[in-house]
């Protein structure tokens, strides 16, 4: 793998998360937007659907998160170190 394949491999990974966090979070608020009385309803009391789904999101994009930055430490990071020792 060259330099060049390393950072189109990046690339990828960032435009597949971006669209991933664009349509979670549009998603909500398209809900918001267009379907307020199922997220108004109660799931059980105290708890919304609209709450619960606003967790998700936070939790959604944490996981999207963790799952970069393990990739970039266990695959990316490895491998331009191995490319910069290889002087590719």
């Amino acid at each position: 793998m060259t330099y060049h394949a390393l950072a189109a491999a990046r690339w990828r990974i960032a435009i597949v998360l971006t669209i991933a966090v664009i349509v979670i979070y549009f998603g909500f608020i398209a809900l918001i937007a267009y379907r307020k009385e199922m997220m108004g309803s109660l799931i059980v009391p105290g708890l919304s659907v609209g709450i619960l789904l606003g967790a998700l999101v936070i939790v959604l994009s944490w996981l999207l998160t963790w799952g970069y930055v393990w990739w970039a430490n266990h695959h990316y990071d490895e491998r331009l170190a191995e490319l910069k020792r290889e002087g590719k």
